[in-house]
């Protein structure tokens, strides 16, 4: 049998990778008008990074890391999310000692060994953002409509925001017990992860996705909150309505990861599967104290990539990218080799061309032109290149003209003479 890629790995090929760039480009775009600078990380760093920053009691590092011993006797680890090395950057780089705000993204493949589902694979892409050294509510609320604002500009229908406040971890102790009253007399009712979770970090039983059917009436951990953190959750819902971005309270959301503070919220959509979540992020005052002797505030987000195509796929949105311009066809020995210095040319002008290389007959190659959704299609014959002309073929409409040789180029980027 030939050698087929793992488990839990996609091939994304021509015809889909041009969704995969266009969103890219969008998440670009969206980082630029926010002013959010890129940054690129390892693809693995040191284990211990993802225990201390993400949390021992978390699936990820419980369950789903790829960790390994290198040859020096290091453990190291694939990255399984993106905040914690952007952190580890951060402090490493002694990006702190810059006066202004760090305002960072990235762009890249992330690794976890996990259950395969709609939109989810083992190794899979995230867009993320980080605001690190601030912890103005008006920040968070900046984060949410960047996110907010990502997927209205790709092209998605229906993506709802969910938000929630965890407290802080002085909060969430005293919050324990009131959960674990409300647990235990469910404890057989739910899945064997909550059962264990209950006695390590009883508010991750609120993230499981298998048993929200017995937490309906569960205490809310905002009837918890001192009056600073409710004070800063008031401030968020308050920017986000000014901001017109609609959001919905679920006291429940608590998120998979332990470095969470404060502002807590997720994506939703309809349309891949029993896990509606697409996107999410929060506030993590505490995680660059947790991996080293630095101290900054910071929030940011997490979208995955799988799922955003998914669902433009799905939703038949915008975002196939663009088709050539022009599909050269050479009719004759003569013409066939001038096309060649021509595709040259029209390339150098910055028009995307292309043409056939398999000896195929005319109505082959406008099949072909058809399938690469070229604008244009240009057919050169040997009367035609005597004559220093060729026809110019609107895809759209189907009109036809004659056009200079040197004039081409122009005529299809529309500059007068």
């Amino acid at each position: 049998m030939a050698i087929q890629k793992p488990p839990g790995v996609q091939d994304i090929l021509p015809g889909s990778v041009e969704r995969w760039q266009y969103v890219e480009q969008v998440a670009r775009d969206i980082c630029r008008r926010f002013n959010f600078k890129e940054i690129r990380t390892p693809m693995f760093e040191m284990t211990e990074l993802f225990q201390r920053g993400v949390g021992e009691t978390t699936d990820i590092v419980e369950k789903e890391m790829y960790t390994f011993t290198d040859r020096g006797g290091r453990s190291i680890t694939l990255r399984p999310e993106g905040t914690a090395g952007v952190v580890r950057a951060y402090v490493e780089n002694k990006l702190y000692g810059d006066p202004d705000l760090s305002k960072l993204y990235y762009i890249g493949p992330m690794f976890r060994y996990e259950r395969q589902q709609a939109g989810r694979y083992r190794q899979f892409h995230q867009f993320g953002v980080e605001a690190i050294g601030s912890d103005d509510p008006a920040l968070d609320a900046e984060v949410i409509g960047l996110g907010y604002a990502f997927y209205q500009e790709v092209g998605l229908k229906g993506v709802r925001v969910e938000l929630n406040s965890v407290g802080t971890p002085a909060i969430r102790e005293a919050f324990r017990g009131k959960l674990l009253a409300y647990l235990e007399p469910k404890r057989e009712l739910l899945c064997k992860d909550c059962q264990s979770r209950m006695g390590r970090n009883p508010l991750r039983v609120l993230d499981c996705k298998v048993d929200q059917r017995h937490f309906a009436d569960a205490p809310s951990i905002l009837d918890s909150l001192d009056e600073a953190c409710a004070g800063h959750f008031e401030r968020v819902k308050g920017h986000l309505a000014d901001m017109g971005i609609p959001f919905e309270i679920n006291h429940r959301l608590v998120r998979g990861l332990d470095y969470y503070t404060n502002t807590a919220f997720e994506y939703k959509a309809e349309g891949i599967g029993a896990i509606d979540t697409i996107g999410g992020g929060g506030r993590y005052n505490g995680l660059v104290s947790s991996i080293s002797a630095e101290d900054r505030p910071g929030v940011g987000l997490a979208i995955g990539l799988e799922r955003t195509v998914l669902l433009l796929e799905q939703q038949r949105a915008e975002g196939d990218g663009p088709g050539l311009d022009v599909y050269l066809v050479g009719l004759g020995e003569a013409a066939e080799r001038e096309t060649v210095k021509l595709l040259h040319a029209l390339r150098e002008a910055g028009l995307s061309a292309d043409r056939d290389y398999q000896g195929r007959k005319l109505k082959a190659q406008m099949k072909s032109a058809d399938r690469l959704r070229a604008s244009y299609t240009a057919i050169l014959g040997d009367d035609e290149l005597a004559r220093g002309e060729i026809a110019l073929k609107t895809m759209a409409t189907g009109e036809q003209r004659f056009v200079k040789l040197e004039r081409l180029a122009a005529e299809i980027k529309g500059i007068e003479s």
